[in-house]
């Protein structure tokens, strides 16, 4: 039937095809918090990926198995899923990851992008853009706009020691003199998060 409502995207590939692509993609996910790809794509495995970090916050042996059978490498992954990143969300009742839409990742097809990212974590860009924001704010002195003073609120509410990890990072950037403009992604391991 045309112009039926569709229960996820095909992404153009065969059903064994499209289970590993995002299997793929949820394994790179965990290992690195951070992955950059189309927006369909990271939309998708956003999906996934909740549902795994769900799964690891039950902590059974049902839940492990069905863990191990969605990621590839579940001897290295399973023991940070279970262990570090169960704790980071134990008290969030879900969104534990963002899709961040970019410029087009490739000049040449100009395929829509995104970021898609754990949240809370040490590589969570919303955090640090807002730390920077802050810290610009603060430097010259002006008050910061309400959407700001949201997103301090959106990003410390679950993170363990919110405010004062998020005024450590104000206080790094404003040294490093990041308030000027953009912060520029070579100087993100002088953050030391």
């Amino acid at each position: 039937m045309a112009g039926a409502h569709v229960k996820y995207r095909h992404l153009s590939r065969s059903s064994a095809h499209r289970q590993a692509l995002l299997r793929n993609l949820v394994t790179s996910l965990i290992k690195n918090e951070t992955i950059h790809t189309t927006y369909p794509k990271a939309k998708e495995a956003q999906r996934l990926a909740e549902k795994l970090i769900t799964l690891s916050k039950r902590d059974t042996e049902t839940a492990r198995r069905s863990a191990q059978g969605i990621l590839y490498t579940p001897d290295q992954i399973l023991p940070k899923l279970f262990g570090e990143i169960r704790e980071r969300y134990a008290n969030r009742p879900g969104g534990y990851t963002r899709v961040l839409r970019t410029e087009p990742k490739d000049q040449y097809s100009q395929a829509p992008s995104a970021i898609l990212e754990l949240v809370d974590g040490p590589k969570d860009m919303r955090f640090a853009m807002t730390a920077a924001t802050v810290a610009r704010d603060r430097e010259q002195k002006t008050e910061s706009t309400d959407l700001t003073k949201k997103n301090m609120d959106k990003v410390t509410r679950f993170r363990k020691d919110g405010m004062r990890t998020f005024e450590d990072m104000v206080a790094k950037l404003r040294d490093m003199k990041f308030t000027a403009g953009a912060i520029n992604p070579k100087e993100w391991k002088k953050l030391d998060r």
